[in-house]
């Protein structure tokens, strides 16, 4: 049976050293990686709808997972915006999707990202979850640059079961992200 790279590495590596870091007493107090969200912002959707079709096959074909559409929930009357109009996408992943595009972020698309220097240590939100901004969509490899009709950046939230951000920022650092030296 098929087990993903990062998971293997999981629990190979990943909970021995977290244990040791943080003295876990069980294994089960290790933290862990619950799911990845990638969502994108449509801004220009209230005027032509294409845009979210393109934006749901991007994000599906950049997640393996349909993506859908997210739709506003109130009247903003200066922005000409309904309740109920679509106005972004999302992808929730899960299990060894999850891994998979973890495993694809971390070796291909981070690398692609010009003068890149680390991820910021300062997206997280003091219970353990991470966010992480991608301001080019093109940096991942199933996107064909002379397909895309307007470069657009997507926001990547890591949800992990760590009840601190040094334990989160441990275990997304053993999960190969590379965090900026400060």
């Amino acid at each position: 049976m098929y087990t993903p790279r990062l998971k293997q590495e999981y629990k190979d590596k990943v909970v021995s050293a977290l244990t040791e870091e943080f003295g876990y007493k069980n294994i089960m107090q290790v933290p862990k990686l619950t799911k990845i969200v990638i969502s994108k912002g449509v801004g220009g959707a209230v005027s032509d709808k294409k845009l979210i079709d393109h934006a749901i096959d991007e994000l599906t074909k950049i997640s393996g997972q349909k993506a859908v559409a997210t739709l506003s929930k109130k009247d903003v009357a200066s922005f000409k915006l309904r309740k109920g109009m679509p106005i972004g996408t999302r992808v929730t992943l899960r299990g060894e999707q999850m891994y998979e595009f973890l495993d694809r972020l971390v070796t291909s698309a981070l690398p692609r990202v010009r003068d890149f220097g680390g991820i910021k240590a300062t997206g997280f939100d003091g219970r353990g979850n991470y966010n992480l901004g991608v301001v080019e969509q093109i940096i991942f490899p199933e996107i064909d640059i002379d397909k895309i009709n307007k470069i657009s950046g997507m926001d990547i939230t890591f949800v992990t079961t760590a009840d601190t951000d040094k334990e989160a920022k441990s275990l997304l650092t053993e999960m190969g992200l590379p965090f900026q030296k400060n």
